[in-house]
Order: structure tokens, then sequence, then C-alpha cells
């Protein structure tokens, strides 16, 4: 039988004279650019679908309440398929789970198109719901960039891709321009232009993972662990193993490693602060007289502190260990709350609202990537997938309780009181940290 021919992609990996293997610093190389690529592209729908969701919703059905329904339901999106696209990675590798997420978010941006040009906001919002299967693989890819990555370079990979997110978060919001002229010509509501964007950026997405993320990373880790050999090949193992996730195996796994439960918590209860409190500040700012140019920029300075100083903070996490990165988010945490909780309401106070904002993203980033990075190099290769997958299903579930619950905290006790309850959270993530680095001194 004649062999297939070899991908131009796989055979530039090879290593000269050793037939079957493959330079793990170049496929590693490899894979990071690639997700990189992808990240900026399904970036820019995200960013797209953000910005103008939520007022289109709000002008087909005239409820500022329903309004708020769009990003809840991209948040629950992704809790609901973190866990299947994970079991789609475990069984055919990254390729397919990546592709098939922003292939999933691409068809809920066509919906979202189509229900709005016949006026029918349920199906909006249904759109909406498959549009977090987008966020889902934005989480996922994090991941994949640590599969092959040497221990010491683990946080520094995971940290590019999610710094490549920041290009999409900044486009993505300022094509409500283009969008409405598109628009007018299609003949939709004006806020609905900006899903064309979101649709083609998702379509890329899953169009530069399929091209060029090979060979698969969780699919050379895979073959790696079993016999010692990288190839392009070894996804057939995984396939007959007939792998099922299920969350109370993933968290049988975790619960089994003091590592892995510490990285989970902070990537959990980290999520659940930062949600919180950004879900409110730009209502607070608004109705203590901020111009919304004050609000874009606190914005703009939160998403800058979660995404554009990850590079740094992956450094800096390979460098000093991921423990003490969780403990310094955690304290940059207390800052935060305390500097945007005790801010007042006069002019002075946005501007410490504003500078909390910005210490909150960046809490946010050290807990974040030293907590990926933790959780996934304790757990075995052939757990990795499904732990991962339950970390990003808790992360939304969370992230959605927490935004829910927010408005009825502010209600019931001030911002300055919502701030207060989210800087409790440190305290569990404080404590297992802690727990763990002295049982590791122990230990050793």
């Amino acid at each position: 039988m004649t062999a297939a021919p070899e991908s131009p992609q796989s055979a530039s990996h090879r290593i000269s004279g050793a037939p079957g293997a493959y330079d793990p610093v170049a496929v590693q190389r490899n894979t990071v650019r690639v997700l990189m690529a992808a990240q900026v592209a399904a970036g820019i729908g995200m960013g797209a679908t953000i910005s103008s969701g939520g007022i289109l919703i709000e002008r087909l059905t005239g409820s500022e309440a329903v309004a708020g329904l769009g990003t809840t339901l991209i948040t629950l999106g992704a809790a609901l398929v973190s866990v299947p696209l994970a079991t789609l990675s475990r069984a055919r590798g990254r390729r397919a789970g990546l592709r098939t997420g922003w292939l999933v978010a691409a068809v809920g941006a066509l919906t979202v198109l189509l229900a709005a040009g016949a006026r029918l906001a349920p199906l909006v919002l249904f759109g909406m719901l498959l549009i977090g299967a987008g966020t889902a693989a934005n989480l996922q890819s994090r991941y994949a960039a640590t599969d092959l990555a040497a221990p010491g370079a683990r946080a520094r990979a995971l940290s590019l891709v999610v710094w490549s997110t920041t290009v999409g978060s900044v486009l993505g919001p300022n094509l409500s321009g283009p969008g409405s002229a598109l628009a007018h010509g299609l003949g939709v509501p004006e806020a609905a232009g900006t899903f064309v964007f979101s649709l083609v950026a998702f379509a890329a997405g899953a169009a530069v993972v399929h091209t060029r993320l090979r060979p698969d990373p969780l699919l050379t880790a895979a073959g790696e662990a079993a016999d010692g050999s990288v190839g392009e090949g070894v996804g057939e193992a995984p396939e007959r193993a007939r792998f099922r996730t299920r969350m109370s195996g993933a968290l049988r796994h975790v619960s089994t490693s003091p590592s892995a439960l510490t990285g989970l918590t902070a990537l959990v209860l980290g999520h659940a602060v930062m949600v919180s409190v950004m879900t409110m500040t730009p209502i607070h700012l608004s109705h203590h007289g901020a111009s919304l140019s004050v609000v874009g920029l606190t914005v703009s300075l939160h998403i800058a502190g979660m995404y554009g100083l990850s590079p740094l903070v992956g450094r800096l996490t390979d460098r000093i260990g991921r423990v003490p990165v969780i403990l310094l988010g955690q304290v940059v945490y207390v800052a935060a709350t305390l500097l945007a909780g005790t801010a007042g309401a006069l002019h002075s106070g946005q501007w410490a609202i504003t500078a909390g904002l910005l210490l909150l993203g960046i809490g946010w980033s050290c807990a974040t990537v030293a907590g990926s990075t933790l959780l996934s190099e304790s757990v075995a290769a052939e757990h990795r997938a499904e732990v991962q997958g339950l970390s990003d299903t808790l992360m939304n579930l969370v992230g959605a309780a927490g935004g829910a619950l927010s408005g009825g905290l502010v209600a019931a006790a001030g911002y300055g009181g919502l701030n207060a309850a989210a800087a409790v959270l440190v305290l569990p993530v404080s404590a297992a940290a802690l727990y763990f680095s002295l049982r590791r001194r122990s230990t050793r």
C-alpha cells in the first residue's frame, strides 16, 4: 500500500536524519503562532459581538432588562459547550475542538443576522447562546499552547495566546461604524451589521486552526506520554480509547491533586471577582455623572490590564513560580477592590475607580495565567482536556452568577459593598495556595 503524502506543515518540523521524529521546539513555535493568529481573528468576532449585541436586543425588544441577556447567554453558551469541546479535543485533537467551537460561533452570528432581519428577538437570543462556543474556544486555545511547551516556558506560551486576544478586544468594538453601513445594504437593523464581521472572523479562526495547526499539539503530547515518541498519527490511540468526559470524573482527578485544586480555585474564584465588579462599574460611573469617555477609558484600561500585560505575567510565572504569582494576584485584587470600593462619588473618585479597574484586570491576568498553567501541568496528559473543559465551564458559570448577583448587591449594599463581597473571595484562593505551598515544602 502506498503511504499517503506527508503534509508540508508536518515535513517542516521533522528532525533531519530521524524518521518519524519531530523537532519539539519547532512544533511548539508553530503551535503558538497559529493559536495567536486564530485568536486575533476570532477575538475580533467576540469584540464586535459584545459591543453590539446588547444594543441590538434592546432595539428589537424595547427592554433594557432583556438587553442584558445577550452577554449572559454568551457566557452560559460557553459554559454549556466547554466540556463537549474538551471531549472532542481529547478524542480528535485540539484542531477539531477549536475548529468546531468557532464554526458553531459562526453559525450563531449568521443566526443573529437572519433573525435580526426578520425582527425575531428570541432567535437573536438563541444565536447569542451559540456564539458562546466562540468564547469557549478562545479559552481553550490558551491550554493548547501548553500541550507541548517545556516546563519552564509553559506560562509564557499560555500568556502569549492570552495576549493576542487584546487585538480583537480593541478592533472588534470599533467596527460599529462600518457595520452600520453594511446593515443598511443588507436591510437589517443598524446594530446587526457588526455580526457580518463576527461571522467572517469566527470562520477565519476556524480556517487558520484547521489548515495550520499541524501536528496537533494535544495528540502529539498524548503520543509522547504513551511511548516517548512524537508523531502526527498518534491521535488514533485516544480515539480507540473510547474516552468519555464526565464532570464528576474531572472533579475526581482535580481533587486528588492539591496543585490542580489550587489552580482551579484561583481560576474560578478569580474570574468571579473580576466579572462581578466589572459588570456594575460602568453603570455606577454613569449614575454618578461620569462621561462616556471616562467609562470607555475605564473599560479599555481594564481590558489592557487583563490581556495586555499577560506576557510579562507569563514570564514572571515561569521565573518565580505559579503559586507566588497566584498569591500576587490576590494581593492586587484586594488593592483593586479597596481602591474602587472606597472611591466615593466625587470627580476624583471616578479616576480612583478607573485605577481600581486597571488593577482588577492585572489581578485577573495573574490568577488566570498562573492558575491555568498550574492546573494544566498538575494533571496527567490523558485527563488534561477534560479537566481543562471543567475549569472553563466553572469559570463561565460562576462568572454568569457573579454578573447576575452584582446588581442586587449594589442595590442592597452599594458599590462599596459589592467590592467588599468580591474581596472576600480572595480568602479561599489564598488559603488553598498557602496550603499547597506549605505541603510541598514539607514533602521536600
